[in-house]
């Protein structure tokens, strides 16, 4: 049972521990509220009898055992339910923020930020609703509705199936409407998801839409997906409202019915006075949290959608592998490695080259070729499909990818900047650098040009994504990071892209003096760049086309010596 609560409900094992016992408190609350209702039936008989006055202590200490009972079962109940649940809910978001750390980058090639933190945010604020609220107060008082329906029928048969019939009639309306309500949930979530992307889109480049005088065409896709949403949020809640509504209303049968049959019988002699005044009593209060339950069970339904978006994060298999280090150097060797995003996007069909320490070997090529999906393999972002990648003789496929991210620095070519000071964005590539020696990597990239100038150096926050600095800077953070974490392989993204052929040449100094007796491997477009390269690999179409020295690929008539030509040529352009 246990199990499957975790799986259900994308629960811990004590979140599913703790929602059993949820389960049993909101019975006992709920079977603890018909004490009075006993104790009524019991004053009004003794009052039929005229015993009524005699027993006036029993009945003062009736209600206050029922009082102290109520409030310990509540008390009972809020802490099984409501502080458990908040505490589930933070084990939760962390517990999936722990597995994104671990799923490899594939992963995120399937999903987009909006939906992911929909998934974190809203999704969890979702479930943490549903195990405070619906879900153990459904089984609460399914189990209390049963037991006392079951009490019922000793009393007498025929009034317990005119109170009773109702209750397996009305679920059955909403269990039916399930696979209904399953599929326009699933519409409006994703109806959801495009107007999120869309929203994000429109924040990320309202410059470009700015510029391109682009703003009112925009927002006229961006309010249809608005009203998609709206359309699609107003026809779940309809098909909700006529569901719940037909279920209520048949329960509230079940009082007329019972009145009914009651009436008949007393009028026939069959019954007494006082078990149908009982009867009416009990179904005044049985259906009070079945109603409730109704309204909640249509939510419940639809936990498929949000539970199954939080399981797919916790089921997908991560990345393992050795935790221990055993490269024997840090040749990097492609052998016969193949890769596919899918099925349908094969990008690398058999890719076969020895990136050597101690050496720069620059990937160069069409767009479209493989450079980035090399490098990324040699990380183990992402696992190769078909043959094998070492590292000084150790498979990196059976090595774990964080023990394995130790032997490498990367520049990407899109920089990831926080929110922080300078000191702290370059401090990520080694967590427990002292100061100085983050000062020092930083004037190795020439971060001191700019830093000097801001108003408290290099303590200044350079907000969101580093949006208080030029593309260039942000880039020279980036490179001071490599420089510090001082790894034996570097992995340079277009690492200079950004910069301006005077700091570039200052990089390019710098960089000369952290890639010594390492293992570089440099993706680059300009041919400049890779000139001074001990070795270049040319990659199209998915595999090697050439591989040697610079001066011998120029030698041969192939994809770099034509890539070289045409950047000699561009730049005799005259505007």
């Amino acid at each position: 049972m246990l199990k499957y609560l975790q799986h259900k409900y994308a629960l811990s094992q004590k979140g599913a521990k703790d929602m059993v016992w949820a389960f049993v408190s909101c019975t006992l609350s709920y079977l603890v509220l018909m004490f009075p209702v006993g104790l009524l039936v019991s004053l009004v008989s003794d009052l039929m009898s005229g015993t009524g006055t005699t027993r006036t202590a029993f009945y003062v200490v009736g209600i206050v055992i029922c009082l102290g009972l109520i409030l310990v079962t509540t008390y009972l109940q809020y802490n099984a339910t409501f502080f458990a649940t908040y505490k589930e809910s933070g084990v939760r978001r962390i517990t999936l923020a722990e597995k994104l750390r671990k799923l490899p980058l594939s992963f995120f090639g399937k999903k987009d930020l909006a939906d992911l933190t929909s998934t974190i945010m809203a999704d969890c604020a979702t479930l943490e609703t549903a195990s405070s609220h619906w879900i153990p107060e459904l089984i609460g008082s399914m189990i209390s509705t049963l037991l006392i329906a079951l009490s019922l029928f000793f009393f007498d048969w025929r009034m317990a199936l005119a109170a009773l019939w109702v209750l397996p009639v009305s679920f059955a309306v909403i269990l039916t409407s399930a696979k209904a309500m399953n599929r326009k949930q699933a519409k409006q979530m994703q109806a959801k998801m495009v107007f999120a992307d869309g929203i994000q889109e429109c924040l990320e480049s309202v410059r470009d839409l700015k510029a391109n005088n682009a703003e009112d065409e925009y927002l006229v896709g961006l309010d249809a997906k608005i009203k998609d949403v709206e359309k699609k949020t107003i026809t779940t809640e309809l098909g909700n409202a006529v569901f719940n509504g037909s279920a209520r209303m048949i329960l509230k049968l079940g009082i007329a019915s019972t009145a009914l049959m009651g009436g008949t019988l007393l009028a026939n002699g069959t019954l007494d006075v006082l078990p149908f005044f009982m009867f009416l009593l009990v179904v005044s209060r049985i259906y009070d949290p079945m109603i409730t339950t109704l309204d909640n069970l249509s939510a419940i339904v639809s936990l498929n959608i949000p539970c199954g978006r939080m399981n797919e994060i916790l089921e997908y298999p991560v990345q393992e592998g050795a935790e221990q280090l055993t490269n024997q150097g840090c040749d990097i060797v492609f052998d016969h490695v193949g890769f596919a995003y899918n099925q349908s996007e094969q990008v690398l069909k058999d890719v076969t080259f020895t990136a050597r320490q101690g050496e720069v070997t620059a990937l160069i090529g069409p767009s479209g070729g493989g450079k980035t999906t090399v490098s990324r393999l040699a990380a183990r972002f992402w696992d190769a499909t078909r043959g094998t990648i070492t590292v000084g003789g150790m498979n990196v496929a059976k090595t774990d990818p964080e023990t394995l991210m130790g032997l490498y620095s990367i520049v990407f070519q899109d920089v990831t900047l926080f929110n922080n000071t300078i000191l702290e964005n370059i401090r990520i590539g080694r967590k427990d650098a002292s100061d100085e020696e983050v000062i020092r990597a930083a004037k190795l990239a020439h971060c001191d040009v700019f830093a000097d100038k801001l108003p408290q150096g290099y303590h200044t926050l350079i907000g969101e994504n580093g949006s208080e600095l030029s593309g260039g800077e942000r880039q020279r953070i980036s490179i001071a990071r490599a420089f510090l974490k001082n790894a034996p392989i570097i992995l340079l993204d277009e690492a200079t892209a950004s910069l301006d052929v005077e700091n570039e040449t200052l990089i390019q100094e710098s960089l000369s003096q952290l890639i010594q007796n390492k293992t570089v491997m440099i993706i680059a477009h300009r041919m400049r760049t890779v000139a001074g390269a001990d070795k270049i690999v040319v990659l199209s179409g998915g595999v090697v086309s050439q591989q040697g020295a610079p001066a011998e690929l120029e030698a041969q008539n192939g994809i770099y010596r034509h890539m070289l030509e045409l950047q000699q040529r561009t730049g005799a352009w005259k505007m």
